[in-house]
């Protein structure tokens, strides 16, 4: 998180929002303090002014009112005479002037020229007009206040003369700006303390700002151990501990989130299913390992990827149709080598209002399924077929003896032979069924023994040696001493029994049917190799599957069922052994089984 800058910080903020109120107050203050003190001392010289006029003025009546004799001094004398005795620091003039704006007398001695002349002063004659007294204020020569008053002198309802009184006013406003010196110089003391007491005050609101922003800069990395320290019991106090409180909850939802999410992922990477989790958008946001394994894609090429392009569906659905899609899809990656075949199923995420929040996609590989599937429509397939042809065969027959052919002594005979052929066949086809019926549902029992195989094959080929019906040599290449095995001599005799029968039927007259059996480690290795037709190297696998024939029509006219090496194969394994085949086209075909290998000592089973 980046550090604020101290000039965009709240504590400078704070600060200065506080010095300004406190600045804005004592100006408004201070303002109405120099109006209101300015007032009064104007009011207050302007009283006394007035009260020393009132002395003066009551001098001037009683000296102007008189009964004057011939050896009294003129009104004029006389009036200097008053104005003379009269004297004050603040009055700079007096003037009287008579009715007719004519100067009488003045204080003023170097102003004494003026006497007896008229004045064209605006306040004497409004005075004189209204016998109202009038004021005004000026700025002289050397810019001081000069406050003027006009008062008139009324005696018998009459204006008898009129006082002109300049008075220096300028002593006032000196003592105002003293004053408002005073105030300021207090107001900048005041501000320095407040800025001090602003600083601490801030500190106490800013500190658990700070430490809850460092709490939070801590619980975004994951860090849930630090907790704001309480710095008091009020509303910042009380902020910090719900912050401690909101620590703890997101301490313990973060754990359980945690503890969630690693439960999530151990199902999500144990999972045989493949899981994908996509955005609202269709881009792929999580995907398990089973998924990856499945598609064979690496995750940093899925991750925020369309998931129908992932999917390979791009073609023929968007990621909408996926979402309104109500049953399985069904995807097949199978190619030339391998059948691979996905089934994709579709859950939408969706928020309480409805909202489509992203998709779920859980792939499942059916391919086993799919093959099973397969299988088992060509096995009920070809054992219809297999039971169909000799039903249809012997049916022809019968329905030929039912017309009357049983009474043909050279013709009847022949068609009861095939129905019996036939009718062989399909038991021997039922059995065989039957038996890998058993086999798959595991409802047989191995009667095991332990058999010196040697002696065992040497006999099984005897057998055959006597039994063949075509000119095809025998050839042995097993060891003298015996190898002793436990097996079911029984089953172990059919499975060999087929292995062979198999060989001299498709061995050519004039061939030869080779006979191994080796000694490896722990177990026998036999072989059988004929010199027959051979089998395309893409079929060779398939051999041990059931009915399948790589000539079908000339293992049918051979009377096999498809059936043998199947069996072969379950018998095989039953015993703990391996079987398989390798083959050359044209050169021939060679079965290859094992069977686990015992010691025993010389005697032993004599």
């Amino acid at each position: 998180m980046r550090k604020v800058g101290f000039f965009r910080s709240i504590h400078l903020k704070f600060v200065l929002m506080y010095v300004l109120l406190i600045l804005i107050a004592m100006q408004i203050i201070g303002i109405y303090f120099a109006q209101e003190l300015e007032k009064t001392l104007k009011e207050n010289f302007q009283a006394s002014i007035e009260d020393r006029v009132n002395i003066l003025e009551f001098s001037i009546r009683e000296e102007m009112t008189r009964l004057r004799t011939e050896e009294d001094p003129s009104i004029e004398v006389s009036l200097g005479t008053v104005l003379s005795q009269f004297s004050s620091d603040d009055i700079i003039e007096v003037r009287i002037i008579d009715p007719k704006t004519q100067i009488l007398a003045t204080s003023e001695y170097e102003n004494q020229h003026l006497v007896n002349q008229r004045t064209m002063d605006e306040l004497v004659r409004k005075s004189i007009q209204s016998s109202t007294s009038f004021e005004s204020t000026f700025l002289n020569e050397s810019q001081r206040r000069i406050w003027v008053l006009a008062k008139p002198i009324i005696s018998g309802g009459e204006v008898i003369a009129v006082l002109h009184i300049q008075s220096n006013i300028e002593k006032v406003y000196s003592q105002i700006n003293e004053i408002n010196q005073i105030l300021a110089g207090g107001t900048a003391f005041s501000l320095g303390i407040t800025v001090i007491l602003g600083i601490l005050i801030a500190q106490t609101i800013t500190r658990p700002i700070a430490d809850m922003t460092k709490q939070a800069s801590a619980m975004a990395k994951g860090n849930f151990a630090r907790k704001v320290r309480v710095y008091g019991q009020d509303e910042i106090g009380d902020l910090a501990k719900a912050f401690n409180h909101l620590t703890t909850r997101l301490q313990e939802a973060q754990s359980s989130t945690e503890s969630e999410r690693r439960k999530l992922a151990s199902v999500l990477s144990n999972m045989t299913d493949g899981v994908i989790s996509t955005d609202r958008k269709g881009r792929i946001i999580l995907i398990n390992d089973t998924a990856l394994g499945m598609l064979g894609i690496p995750r940093e090429h899925v991750l925020n990827r369309p998931v129908p392009a992932v999917l390979g569906l791009e073609q023929d659905h968007t990621f909408e149709d996926l979402v309104d899609m109500q049953g399985p899809v069904t995807i097949d990656f199978s190619d030339e080598d391998r059948p691979y075949i996905l089934r994709a199923n579709f859950s939408v995420i969706q928020k309480e209002t409805g909202f489509v929040n992203g998709l779920i996609v859980v792939l499942h590989d059916i391919t086993e399924q799919e093959k099973i599937e397969m299988e088992r429509r060509e096995f009920v397939s070809n054992v219809s077929h297999e039971l169909r042809t000799p039903l249809t065969s012997m049916r022809s027959y019968l329905e030929a003896l039912a017309d009357g052919a049983w009474k043909d002594e050279e013709i009847a005979p022949s068609f009861l032979h095939v129905t019996q052929t036939e009718t062989e066949r399909m038991i021997r086809l039922v059995t065989d069924l039957l038996q890998l019926s058993r086999m798959d549902s595991r409802e047989y029992e191995l009667n095991t023994d332990i058999v010196d195989f040697v002696k065992f094959f040497h006999r099984i080929i005897d057998r055959f040696e006597l039994m063949k019906s075509k000119d095809v040599e025998l050839i042995r290449l097993i060891p003298p001493g015996p190898l002793y095995t436990e097996l079911d001599m029984d089953k172990m005799t059919q499975v060999i029994d087929n292995i062979i029968s198999n060989a001299l039927k498709y061995s050519p007259d004039g061939g030869n049917v080779r006979f191994t059996v080796q000694a490896e480690d722990d177990h026998i290795k036999i072989a059988v190799a004929d010199e027959g037709m051979g089998i395309p190297e893409a079929n060779v696998n398939r051999i041990f599957e059931r009915f399948y024939r790589a000539d079908k029509a000339r293992s049918r006219a051979m009377g096999g069922t498809g059936l043998g090496l199947a069996i072969a194969k379950e018998m095989i394994q039953a015993h703990g052994g391996l079987i398989w085949a390798e083959s050359e086209e044209g050169k021939g075909t060679t079965i290859f089984f094992t069977l686990p290998f015992e010691v025993v000592e010389a005697g032993e089973w004599d």
